[in-house]
């Protein structure tokens, strides 16, 4: 990947997984290289004032030995296994909030962060 491009961006997970990638989702064969002559690339322009220290980047994985088109179909795959999974996810969230909010309801207290007098106005 063209790590001094604007658009790259890396994160490190507390479990120390790595994620390498194109923010705008250029770069189908993505952690390990972007296309081509990629049409979008930027170098990255960093403020004078802005102070910087080396970064610790991992290493990736090897590439796979397969074509490009076997990989973009195992990360379309991963990406579909994620998508499927996102409905029950936010239904198990907003389950969880209606439930937090009944239980304020029910005791006829105020949530936290809304103590008398923090409103702007009584209307």
């Amino acid at each position: 990947m063209n790590e001094d491009c604007r658009h790259f961006e890396s994160r490190t997970y507390d479990d120390g997984e790595v994620a390498r990638y194109c923010v705008l989702g250029l770069a189908p064969e993505q952690p390990w290289r972007c296309p081509d002559n990629c049409s979008r690339y930027e170098v990255s322009v960093i403020d004078g004032s802005f102070e910087t220290a080396e970064l610790a980047r991992p290493s990736v994985e090897g590439e796979p030995d397969d074509t490009p088109d076997n990989i973009e179909g195992v990360l379309a795959d991963a990406e579909a296994i994620a998508e499927d999974g996102e409905p029950e996810a936010l239904q198990e969230l907003e389950a969880a909030e209606a439930k937090r909010t009944r239980w304020w309801q029910r005791h006829k207290r105020r949530p936290p962060g809304e103590e008398e007098g923090s409103r702007l106005s009584n209307r």
